[in-house]
């Protein structure tokens, strides 16, 4: 019988990491956005993020379950670029790193 997480508080982030204003994107989802950011910034793991240079958080939003968040993650990395641009844009319209903003 699998235990009930009825009562637990769940929290899931999809994210858009940028290398600058309108720079390279990155795509992701995590139920830790501090952590995980702090590694895209750091390079701690070898990938895309670190080939590229993209190390400021830009936009994220939350969900409270990680099934709905990682739809989410698969549809925004099927949009066009100006959507996502857009996106942030609403967010954030400067650009500007969020990460220090979470921490």
């Amino acid at each position: 019988m699998r235990e009930s997480n009825l009562g637990k508080e769940h929290r899931y982030f999809v994210y858009i990491m940028a290398s600058k204003s309108y720079g390279t994107l990155y795509i992701g989802v995590t139920g830790n956005l501090a952590g995980r950011a702090f590694e895209h910034r750091e390079d701690l793991m070898k990938g895309f993020t670190s080939k590229y240079g993209v190390h400021m958080l830009v936009w994220f939003e939350e969900h409270g379950d990680v099934n709905d968040a990682i739809v989410r993650e698969k549809r925004l990395k099927k949009w066009q670029r100006a959507w996502k641009t857009e996106l942030i844009e609403k967010m954030n319209p400067e650009w500007k790193d969020l990460f220090p903003e979470i921490i």
